[in-house]
């Protein structure tokens, strides 16, 4: 997942505040936020930020931004792109700086405090934004530009920023009457603090459950690492000689998996399915219900049918109705693959002696059993392998063989937990890239998933390229006091995956940076990412960077066979899950009246209409949806398997050639991953490619085609 276009705050997102108080000048001079980082790279200095450093540094930057703009509006000359277009994309630099950090900080390293300031400020944000974006001066001398633009004798970058701008206007009220904004600014306060609220609550739920388990037998079918890993847990807490299970991912994953306690896995998935949705103040139910029905409106305050219309518009797809018909037509074939998968399921429960439906508590563990006896394939077999130090050296050396790119980690730089290392990222001939940050396990004060996000992104400053400084943040199995990080191997394609937006951001080469790196659509920017994925999983690369923790030994050919016997093994379950959270996400921006009750109910409903059985529920469940209710993928959610298109055709291209191929290296470097969002999307992707990009590599691929 990618944050790096909610975090920036440029002048497309930032957003008023009048005047700083008496206290807050006095903090000026040792606000860190005030002065230049002046650290190595000149990377933000974490080590002097503290929490009462935000608010002030919002306020002062709000401020600043706001003189700027009024500096713009009021200038009496002729606008041209240089006083207007320029002007405002360079507005706004102490906002953008602690907007982003604190946004970083909020999914990252977040705690009560935070969390206030962010309840706080999200409100005068979007003020701030909506002061811009529905600024009357403002918006006539940018659509005066865009009248003129045909002579203009504008560059590619220059037409794409005019562009940008002012559909910006356009698309945020610039041309409303007042009543209309009135309520549109109404709208946006209240959207942002429901979003903020929402992520919070998902983890209020996430930290708040714990599943002690004080009995051995408890345990069984359970892999010895994750007993060790769970004993130290509850060591830390006072716990001694008992294991204790959390409903983050490292944890209950494994235990669906793996445990063979039917009773214990119906406990750990429905805390963990129930996330948002316990009532009292943490229950999301009504709140996704009011982000759906203020984004409706907002929509038809803008003129559009649905938000899906307003939020597409912009994207590859285009329209709804593109985008349902793309799910539906993969969600025939997904959902006949997974009732195949539950039949064989349920004859093995049958065995077992378990009665009744399969329910989703047993399809992680049963698909397991069934791995084992199809294909002789044991997760655990494949763990001692993929030590997270020696996939991090994979796709060091992936990203060496395709682009040259060297990797050197650095210690004299700030970092805002003990967990982050750091690294400099060079081109092949020394040439500093820009930084990159690398944060990787769980913790009480972080989100759940995984995702990329930008300290910096790449721009250029008086001719000369600013590196940018690029973050991914991960989730992954902890060490343990014998073991090092041990992943699983969908671990492994998700490092890979967000490696491959760093490489988005780090590659970036344009002029200006709201259109740098991962500044793309919806639809798109899983391109990068999705690809790299497909090196995870090849037997030459396998080979690269698979090896024993213990022994050194590289992974045997006979694990390697079974991987890709299994490669399609399960694809039924996982492609119908995600595609009812992409329907899912569909229905809830595709409503042309509001909507009540319980989100809960709403969802059920729309699991019944495609018919989705009772044995699978959506990937993401309406309460903690947060992709969509607080992520910035709002009906944008389908977003992974459309370029799951373009990333198994433009992997395909490889393999027809040669895997590490410099021609069609360098192309997708110069075509997609330098350009950030300085074309369209699909212009890039045929640059690329030659043609647009056919379906059939990714059904293929996923065991969907008639063949499979």
């Amino acid at each position: 997942m990618n944050k790096k276009n909610l975090l920036i705050l440029t002048f497309a997102s930032m957003t008023m505040i009048t005047s700083t108080t008496v206290a807050q000048k006095k903090q000026t001079n040792l606000n860190p936020f005030f002065e230049k980082y002046n650290t190595p790279y000149n990377v933000p200095t974490f080590d002097k930020i503290k929490v009462e450093h935000f608010k002030p540094a919002f306020l002062e930057g709000i401020k600043q931004q706001e003189k700027e703009i009024d500096a713009i509006a009021s200038n009496t000359q002729k606008a041209t792109f240089e006083n207007t277009i320029l002007a405002m994309e360079n507005s706004g630099k102490l906002l953008s700086e602690v907007s982003t950090v604190f946004f970083n900080l909020s999914s990252a390293n977040t705690n009560a405090d935070i969390q206030k300031i962010a309840q706080e400020v999200s409100p005068l944000l979007a003020a701030h934004s909506d002061n811009i974006n529905l600024n009357e001066k403002l918006f006539q001398k940018v659509n005066s530009l865009w009248q003129s633009k045909n002579q203009l004798n504008l560059g590619t970058e220059e037409a794409k920023l005019l562009e940008n701008a002012y559909k910006r206007f356009t698309r945020n009220g610039a041309k409303l009457d007042e009543n209309a904004k009135n309520r549109l600014r109404q709208i946006n306060a209240e959207l942002s603090l429901l979003s903020v609220n929402f992520g919070q609550n998902i983890l209020v739920d996430t930290n708040g459950f714990e599943m002690l388990i004080d009995k051995k037998d408890d345990l069984v079918g359970l892999p010895e690492s994750i007993i060790q890993a769970t004993a130290e847990t509850a060591k830390s807490k006072g716990h001694d000689g008992k294991w204790l299970f959390t409903i983050h991912n490292s944890s209950v994953m494994p235990f669906l998996q793996y445990s063979a306690n039917r009773a214990l896995r119906e406990k750990m998935y429905k805390a963990y399915k129930n996330r948002g949705n316990n009532g009292g103040a943490n229950d999301n139910n009504e709140n996704a219900i009011k982000l759906a029905n203020l984004r409706l409106e907002k929509a038809q305050i803008l003129g559009y049918e649905t938000f899906a219309h307003y939020a597409l518009e912009e994207t590859m797809a285009k329209t709804p109705e593109k985008v349902t018909s793309f799910l539906e037509d993969l969600w025939k074939p997904s959902l006949a693959k997974a009732n195949e998968e539950i039949a064989e399921i349920k004859t093995m429960m049958n065995k077992d002696g378990i009665s009744g439906d399969v329910q989703p508590w047993d399809y992680s563990f049963y698909s397991e059993k069934i791995r084992k006896a199809k294909f002789d394939l044991d997760e655990q077999e494949l763990a001692p392998y993929f030590s997270i130090e020696g996939v991090r050296e994979g796709i060091f050396m992936v990203t060496n063989k395709l682009w040259g790119l060297k990797f050197k980690q650095i210690t004299n730089v700030p970092v805002y937990h003990p967990d982050v290392t750091s690294w400099e990222v060079m081109e092949a001939d020394g040439t500093h890239l820009g930084v990159l940050f690398m944060d990787m396990h769980p913790r009480s004060s972080k989100r759940g998933g995984a995702w990329m996000t930008s300290y910096r992104p790449q721009t250029m400053k008086d001719g000369k390229r600013v590196a940018p400084v690029i973050s991914i943040v991960c989730n992954f199995t902890k060490p343990t006091s014998t073991t090092p990080a041990l992943l699983t191997f969908d671990e492994v394609t998700t490092f890979f995956h967000e490696f491959g937006h760093a490489l988005h951001g780090l590659l970036s080469d344009v002029k200006y940076k709201s259109l740098a790196g991962t500044s793309v659509s919806r639809d798109f920017v899983e391109l990068p990412s999705q690809v790299m994925e497909n090196w995870a999983a090849d037997p030459v690369v396998l080979k690269m960077y698979a090896k024993h923790y213990k022994t050194g030994a590289v992974i045997p050919d006979e694990l390697i066979e079974k991987l890709e016997k299994a490669a399609t093994f399960g694809q039924g379950f996982a492609t119908t899950e995600y595609l009812a959270s992409s329907l899912l996400d569909m229905d809830y921006h595709s409503i042309t009246s509001p909507i009540s009750g319980k989100a809960t109910d709403y969802e059920a409903n729309s699991m019944k209409k495609y018919g989705l059985t009772s044995a699978i529920t959506p990937r993401h469940s309406s309460t903690h949806f947060s992709h969509v209710f607080s992520g910035g993928y709002s009906a944008g959610y389908y977003s992974y398997i459309w370029s799951g298109v373009l990333d198994t055709d433009a992997f395909d291209q490889f393999k027809k050639t040669y895997l590490f191929s410099q021609e069609k290296a360098k192309s997708f470097r110069n075509n997609i991953l330098s350009k950030g969002g300085t074309e369209d999307p699909m212009v890039l992707y045929k640059r690329f490619r030659g043609s647009e990009p056919s379906i059939e590599p990714l059904l293929k691929k996923r065991g969907l085609d008639k063949k499979s």
